[in-house]
């Protein structure tokens, strides 16, 4: 089993105090020759690469230098090769190097589609609909048994009934039925939990009460209560959006969810700018997914052939079944109506920007049409497009993610002490972010990856395991005492 980052420190603690010791003592001997500095040993050295670091207000560019990896962990950053010693070193002249990008919205449904998060850039992910297997599958790829990306996942959706509630929800209604749907998902070893948008003021208050007992994270939707007649035009919100920016989120999901709840649904540029005002203060991070919107308006467009565009052959089989009744009411719909709403969430996302909201990069991948992988490259594209800059997207898909899950310094950083988690590529993301379409090499866990072992893993992530699915998807919806004959899988098929 790898070490964590860490541990590789203090394995390598040694090695810099000898150095240390060295220079200290080279001080105190006028005069004297001073002896060579022991080399630093790796387990690949990358040679000759431009580095790109987001951790500051402008990005950290260093040109031509050498990187050290060790056990999965960066230990040098250097200018020449002088004093560093690997097992293995790869030329990347001409290459880009950044920290790999997280996707901090996801739904994972089977093991298969992890490799097309990889082959994409994608190195961390924050599943946001957590079954029992979730727990296993995160401790599979810190052991290095799957191949993926580090695995980040709440429990199940917290909700009530409403108009928004699916059938792998937890629903709960009341101040008990809360508190026990809590103690359950923290006896699974769930850490955070995801509410949603239609959990009544009795339970969200006790999810609330019950997860800062338990000390577990909360995140997701913001609750709206019961949605009473004339809600939003005509009537407030039983839960108004302002009552929930102090509790606490670790984030706040969607752009367009925001809009709904905050704004009363209105398309209003100087409201928006107000209400990011609100968050900037209430220190809240938020998750834009503008992808999540915009494919419905690719499927209205289209009139559904944006379905079956390449790469949706990666979203997995049996979840799509269950969604053909939402495919096809997209399919229908004119697109004028949503190509209006789509722009006006790229703009609120820009005003968050520019009031000091934190934004962390989601794509609400694995469901519906948003490719796992393929949807974090057009999640940014998309930030960009409403006037982020190329630098301010790529931060929010490495460093700010750093700083949400606590990580900050070890993961979404390419210097000295950070986690080899990093992408390659032949073009500057920072010149042109269409750049990311396509990953050259990839450094996982400090391991080599070619760009033919990326296209390996996404061939691999074509290929689904549905009876595995169901195991795993039925078992942990039963678990949680959800009715999974509703669901209709009798029929799904590869």
């Amino acid at each position: 089993m790898r070490k964590s980052v860490s541990e590789v420190f203090r394995s390598n603690a040694r090695k810099w105090a000898g150095r240390a010791s060295l220079v200290f003592g080279a001080l105190l001997t006028a005069c004297a020759t001073q002896p060579a500095a022991p080399p630093l040993e790796g387990d690949l050295l990358i040679s000759h690469v431009r580095v790109v670091d987001f951790s500051g207000k402008a990005p950290d560019v260093r040109e031509d230098v050498f990187v050290l990896v060790d056990e999965g962990a960066i230990i040098a950053v250097a200018d020449t090769r002088e004093g560093l010693i690997a097992d293995a070193e790869q030329d990347a002249s001409g290459l880009t190097m950044i920290p790999g990008l997280t996707d901090m919205h996801v739904h994972i449904w089977d093991e298969a589609e992890l490799g097309a998060y990889l082959s994409w850039g994608v190195t961390r992910v924050r599943n946001m609909s957590g079954l029992p297997f979730h727990l296993t599958l995160a401790e599979q790829v810190e052991a290095g048994n799957v191949l993926g990306p580090h695995l980040v996942t709440t429990g199940p959706i917290l909700n009530s009934a409403g108009p928004n509630a699916q059938v792998n929800h937890q629903l709960v209604e009341t101040e008990e039925e809360a508190r026990a749907a809590v103690a359950w998902q923290a006896e699974q070893g769930f850490t955070r939990l995801k509410v949603y948008s239609n959990l009544t003021r009795e339970a969200y208050d006790a999810v609330r009460q019950e997860a800062e007992a338990r000390n577990l994270i909360v995140t997701g939707h913001t609750p709206e209560g019961v949605r009473g007649p004339g809600v939003p035009f005509e009537a407030p919100f039983d839960i108004a959006f302002g009552e929930v920016l102090g509790d606490g989120f670790e984030t706040i999901e969607h752009v367009e969810s925001i809009v709904w709840h905050g704004l009363s649904d209105r398309q209003d540029e100087a409201a928006a700018r107000a209400l990011a005002k609100r968050i900037a203060a209430a220190e809240v991070p938020v998750t834009p997914t503008l992808l999540a919107y915009h494919n419905l308006w690719r499927v209205a467009d289209t009139q559904g052939a944006a379905l079956t565009r390449p790469g949706t052959e990666m979203l997995n089989p049996v979840v799509q079944q269950t969604e053909r009744d939402y495919q096809e009411f997209w399919a229908s719909q004119p697109p004028g109506p949503a190509a209006q709403s789509d722009a006006f969430y790229g703009r609120v996302t820009k005003i968050f920007q520019e009031e000091g909201v934190m934004l962390v990069a989601g794509t609400d991948a694995g469901i519906f049409t948003n490719v796992p992988g393929l949807s974090m490259v057009d999640e940014l594209r998309l930030m960009v497009a409403g006037g982020l800059t190329p630098f301010e997207a790529l931060k929010s898909a490495t460093h700010a993610p750093s700083v949400v899950l606590d990580r900050e310094g070890l993961d979404g950083c390419a210097l000295e002490r950070c986690a080899a988690d990093l992408v390659l590529y032949a073009c500057d993301p920072l010149a042109d972010i269409s750049c990311l379409h396509v990953p050259d090499a990839m450094i996982r866990d400090g391991e080599w990856l070619s760009r033919e072992d990326l296209m390996a893993l996404r061939e691999a992530a074509r290929h689904h395991n549905l009876e595995r699915t169901q195991e795993n998807v039925l078992g942990g919806l039963a678990a949680q005492g959800a009715d999974v004959s509703v669901l209709g899988l009798e029929g799904a098929t590869e």
